[in-house]
Parts: structure tokens; C-alpha cells; sequence
């Protein structure tokens, strides 16, 4: 008899559980614009395949069936805060499901250019609370390891402006009515800062010294990732395993690393 999601869903959780750290981890690389974030995760990707990991990475913003209706809504600059919100949530399910639980599944390491907490930081510094911006995105898969990259208002300002003008939304002009984006952008980054430096808190990231040298960076998240593998698998992941397993054909049969 084929098993019910539940059952697979319970299944997986505990040969997850089993592998301990040698199961695939989802590693969160967050922090404000400029930041050197995707810098890093570049260099930790190649680094973790060198290894001999098998790696995948997902961005923010990047579903191939949500990304155009984002780009289009952006481009009529219509969007209000909580419409924001719901579309990025959808991009964000979407990959999700189709890419990143499968991959952990498969006992892959997972890389993410920005995950949750980028939507949870912006969508606070728009005025949305957190409660509710948890709920949008709930059932969950949390990171087994977020390094968050700090880095100051100026700094984030100064690193932007030197490569390109800020986009409207990435700006915040949609909430600060500020015409000149560079101003727009160093007020609403100082919102979003202000956020993720509550989040660091509440769920604990890894802090990284985002305005180090590079290859400084780049050697304490490697050192910093060896001794973080040890964590045990988080148990309220089930949820999002079970939301997955729902989704999936009758009788298909699932295995960890297959």
C-alpha cells in the first residue's frame, strides 16, 4: 500500500535525522544591499564543491513561473506594501518547494543568496508586522545555518551608489515619497538594518564583519561552517516536509540522497 503523506513526511524527517551532519544543510547568506553577500556566497560554493559537496544555490526573486509578474508589477510602480509582500511570499513558496526541499532531499547542500529574512526585514521596514509576515510565510523550512552580513548605512550607500542609482523599490521610495533615490536609499537601508539587527537576535545568526577584508570573510565562514554542521536538525522543519510531501504524486516513492 503506498504511504500517505504523512507517513512519508514522518519517514523523511527521521532519516534526515539519522544522517545528522552528514545530511544536506540550507545555509542562508543575509544582509542589506552592498553587504558582499553574494561575493561570499560565490567563494563558499566553490569552496563547498572543491570540497566535494554537491552544491545548488537559490536567489531571491528567482522563480521562473513568479519572477516576470514581479518584474512587471515593479515596473508600473503600483505596488503596495502587502502586495509586495504576497508576491515575493509566492516567489519564495514556489522555490521552495521546486527547488530547495527537493535538493535537501537529495542530500544536497543548499546555498541561498538571501532567504526569508530578506522579505521579513524589508516588508517590517514598510510598517508590516512580523506576526503577520511570519504567518505569510508559514509552513517554513528554517536554515540550519545563517550568516547574516553586517555592514552600516554609509557603507551600504557608498558601496551602491559607487556601481549603479538605486531602484525604486530596492530605494524604498514607495514608502519614504523621497524623489531622489539615493537619499531614499540611505534613509529606508537605516529601516532595513534596524530589522535585520532584530532578527540577528531573535534566531541567531552567524555574524560576519561585512566591511572586512574579503578573503578574511571568506576563511571564518569556511571555519565557522565546519563547526556549525554539528547542530542538530530542526524539528519544526517537519511541517514544511509534510506540506511538501503533499504535493507529491501517490505512491512515489522518496528516499533521503535519492
Amino acid at each position: 500500500m503506498p504511504e500517505s503523506a504523512r507517513q512519508l513526511a514522518k519517514r523523511l524527517c527521521e532519516e534526515i535525522q539519522k544522517k545528522g551532519k552528514d545530511r544536506g544543510l540550507l545555509i542562508a547568506f543575509e544582509g542589506p544591499d552592498g553587504s558582499g553577500k553574494t561575493t561570499q556566497r560565490k567563494l563558499f560554493k566553490e569552496w563547498l564543491a572543491g570540497e566535494g559537496y554537491e552544491v545548488t544555490t537559490t536567489k531571491w526573486s528567482s522563480s521562473r513561473l513568479i519572477k516576470p509578474i514581479i518584474k512587471a508589477r515593479k515596473n508600473m510602480r503600483s505596488i503596495n506594501p502587502e502586495e509586495f509582500c504576497l508576491l515575493h511570499a509566492a516567489d519564495f513558496r514556489h522555490r521552495l518547494e521546486n527547488e530547495i526541499v527537493p535538493a535537501l532531499i537529495k542530500g544536497k547542500m543548499v546555498v541561498a543568496d538571501r532567504f526569508l529574512f530578506t522579505a521579513l526585514a524589508r516588508d517590517a521596514a514598510r510598517g508590516l508586522p512580523l506576526d503577520w509576515l511570519l504567518h505569510i510565510y508559514s509552513p517554513l523550512y528554517w536554515p540550519d545555518i545563517v550568516f547574516y552580513f553586517s555592514v552600516s548605512p554609509e557603507t551600504s550607500g557608498k558601496r551602491i551608489a559607487a556601481t549603479r542609482t538605486p531602484k525604486y523599490y530596492e530605494a524604498g521610495q514607495d514608502v519614504t515619497n523621497i524623489s531622489d533615490p539615493f537619499e531614499s536609499y540611505r534613509q529606508f537601508i537605516g529601516r532595513v538594518i534596524q530589522e535585520y539587527e532584530a532578527l540577528a537576535v531573535i534566531f541567531k545568526f552567524i555574524p560576519i564583519d561585512a566591511e572586512a577584508p574579503i578573503y578574511d570573510q571568506h576563511l571564518q565562514i569556511r571555519q565557522l561552517f565546519q563547526e556549525s554542521r554539528q547542530r542538530p536538525w530542526l524539528e519544526w522543519n517537519e511541517e514544511a516536509i509534510m506540506d511538501w510531501a503533499n504535493m507529491l504524486p501517490r505512491g512515489r516513492e522518496v528516499g533521503i540522497g535519492s
